[in-house]
C-alpha cells in the first residue's frame, strides 16, 4: 500500500523571524516561528521545514534557539537547513530537536559530504535540498543553482539528484526556482523527472496557489508537498490541501 501523502510547512527563518517573498526577494515578515508552527501543528501539519536563511554563525546560534523552542512545542518532525557544512552542523541541530536536516550548497562544493552524513547519523535524518530552474543547455532541461536560485552549480538537476540519492540523502527536496511564491502550480514536468532517477522520496516545493496545485503534483510523482507563504498568510487552509488530496484519490494522513 502506497503511504500517504504528507503535507509540509515551510518557513524560511531570518534572524529568529518567518519571513517570504518571490523568487527569495523582498522578504515580508510572516510571524514568530514557533508560534507559527504550534499553530501548523494544531492544524495538522504533517512535518515542519525550517530554512535558516540569513546562514551566518550569528544566524546558526539564532536557529538552534528557534528549533529548541519548536522542539519543546510541537512533536511532529521538524526539518532544518541553510548554511549546513559539517558534521557538527548536523549534530548541533539534531542535538537541539530537529529530526532531519536538509543539506544543499555544502553537498554540491564537496558531494562526499552527503555519503559521510547518511553514514554517521541514518539516510532518515538528510535531506539533500535541490533547487532547480529550466535550463536549455542541460540534457534534462533543468539545472541545479545556488545562492537563491541567482547562481547556476552548473549541474543538470537530474543527475545531481540521482547522485545524490546514490551518494546516501533519504529525501530530495524539490525547490522549483522558476515557480517559487510565484503561486502559479508546482512544477510538474520537474518532479516527474527527478520522479524517474531517484528510488528515495521526493517533496515538491515551489509553486503552491491553491489547494488545487497540490494533487497534480502528487500526481506526477511527489511523495510530500511543501508550500510556505499560501499556509502563513491564510490563503488556503491545511484542511483544504488535506481534502483536495483525499477527492483526488490520494492517502492523507
Amino acid at each position: 500500500m502506497a503511504l500517504a501523502v504528507r503535507v509540509i510547512a515551510c518557513l524560511d527563518v531570518d534572524n529568529g523571524r518567518v519571513v517570504k517573498g518571490v523568487n527569495f526577494a523582498n522578504l515580508a515578515d510572516a510571524g514568530d516561528p514557533v508560534e507559527l508552527a504550534a499553530r501548523y501543528d494544531a492544524e495538522g501539519i504533517d512535518e515542519l521545514t525550517f530554512l535558516d536563511v540569513s546562514a551566518s554563525k550569528e544566524g546558526r546560534g539564532t536557529m538552534l534557539d528557534v528549533v529548541r523552542r519548536t522542539a519543546d512545542q510541537v512533536f511532529i518532525p521538524l526539518t532544518v537547513g541553510g548554511g549546513v557544512r559539517s558534521e557538527d552542523d548536523v549534530d548541533e541541530l539534531l542535538r537541539a530537536g530537529a529530526d532531519k536536516v536538509s543539506i544543499n550548497t555544502s553537498a554540491i562544493a564537496r558531494p562526499e559530504l552527503i555519503r559521510e552524513l547518511s553514514e554517521r547519523f541514518g539516510a532518515q535524518c538528510i535531506v539533500l535540498s535541490v533547487d532547480a530552474r529550466r535550463a536549455a543547455q542541460q540534457p534534462s532541461g533543468f539545472e541545479v543553482t545556488t545562492h537563491g536560485g541567482t547562481r547556476s552549480a552548473e549541474l543538470d538537476a537530474m543527475e545531481w539528484a540521482r547522485l545524490g540519492a546514490e551518494l546516501g540523502a533519504g529525501e530530495i527536496l524539490l525547490n522549483s526556482m522558476d515557480g517559487d511564491g510565484t503561486k502559479a502550480g508546482f512544477d510538474t514536468e520537474l518532479i516527474e523527472k527527478v520522479r524517474a532517477v531517484v528510488d528515495v522520496p521526493v517533496i515538491a516545493s515551489g509553486g503552491a496557489g491553491s489547494a488545487a496545485h497540490f494533487p497534480p503534483a502528487v500526481a506526477a510523482g511527489a511523495d510530500a508537498v511543501l508550500a510556505a507563504s499560501v499556509f502563513h498568510f491564510g490563503t488556503v487552509a491545511v484542511a483544504e490541501v488535506k481534502n483536495a488530496l483525499s477527492d483526488a484519490g490520494f492517502e492523507v494522513r
